[in-house]
């Protein structure tokens, strides 16, 4: 055999040996944490979708720690600071006092946040495009929204002079929203009776105290407290013949009036994309807040009709899907 056969079988050897080396590494583990208001889901969700969508597998590629508060708002400090001491790439926290929490417990962990209000009004981050810091995420612009959401509801009902709001008053995130409501309220000429809830208890009293004022219609503001109870306020609503407008859709799929706000697919896209981009080495620092470019408007014709309400043909045909 001679020199020159054996060097190539030896560097034909060689080149290989590596694929098969690599073909034989574990897979990098990537370790995600979710602060969360709801309660522990019983089967996959719209998040672990989405993650799978983007190449991260629980079992496989992905361990994920997850923190329910189940409704709980109180115990966010708690279960984020224990969150905190596993071993993290990223957290992705929903809700103001969530995103908070989070922001409070750790400065070097990267924050994705959601469904957190305004970012900038709240201090959370120091600007929607230049966020500083640990933190990133999904939000809107609510002053817009809120007066959108008002404009369709005087479309729809060109008599409303006084309009009734529900919110939680104990969440810094909805109080702010609320101002931006009064705000587009004085605008088109509409009275606001502002109502608040801080815990699950109060819906009862809250809506009988409000038809003391007999307003002409209801608006809600989304927050984990108003949203774990949505099908109560949505039976309190109907009972007391209040037609009503909602942030998103499940209030309008549990038989609520109408709403309008981003499209939540989207919202949870855009988020899972910073916490990919965050996973593969990018500082949140230089992920700016996305902006929504997807919205929804709903319109429920059965809930219409059960109130004796006529929307009219020009609110109907501006609706993206449409309950009949």
């Amino acid at each position: 055999m001679t020199k020159k056969f054996i060097f190539w079988i030896v560097t034909a050897g060689l080149l290989a040996t590596p694929p098969f080396a690599e073909a034989q590494q574990p897979k990098k583990l990537h370790h995600i944490g979710l602060l969360t208001w709801a309660g522990a889901p019983t089967a996959p969700t719209p998040f672990d979708e989405g993650l799978r969508k983007l190449g991260y597998v629980a079992g496989q590629n992905l361990v994920i720690d997850a923190r329910y508060a189940n409704g709980q708002m109180g115990r966010f400090g708690e279960l984020a600071a224990d969150l905190v001491r596993q071993p993290l790439d990223v957290i992705v926290a929903q809700s103001y006092p969530a995103a908070l929490a989070a922001k409070q417990a750790t400065g070097k962990i990267p924050i994705v946040i959601m469904g957190a209000g305004d970012p900038v009004a709240t201090g959370l981050v120091a600007s929607f495009a230049r966020p500083g810091g640990n933190i990133t995420g999904v939000s809107a612009f609510e002053e817009e929204l809120s007066g959108k959401r008002l404009e369709l509801l005087k479309e729809a009902f060109p008599k409303l002079a006084r309009v009734a709001l529900l919110w939680n008053a104990a969440d810094f995130g909805m109080t702010l929203k609320y101002r931006e409501l009064d705000r587009a309220a004085q605008a088109l000429r509409v009275t606001v009776q502002a109502s608040s809830v801080r815990e699950p208890k109060d819906f009862e009293n809250v809506f009988a105290e409000m038809l003391r004022r007999r307003p002409d219609a209801l608006f809600v503001i989304t927050d984990p407290l108003t949203q774990l109870n949505r099908k109560q306020v949505v039976e309190l609503a109907a009972k007391h013949r209040l037609p009503a407008m909602y942030e998103n859709a499940p209030y309008v799929d549990d038989g609520g009036l109408m709403a309008y706000g981003p499209s939540q697919a989207e919202n949870l896209e855009r988020a899972l994309h910073h916490v990919d981009k965050i996973l593969r080495g990018t500082s949140p620092s230089d992920l700016p807040i996305e902006q929504p470019t997807k919205f929804e408007f709903i319109v429920n014709l059965k809930a219409a009709k059960a109130l004796g309400l006529t929307i009219p043909p020009t609110v109907l045909v501006r609706a993206d899907r449409v309950i009949r």
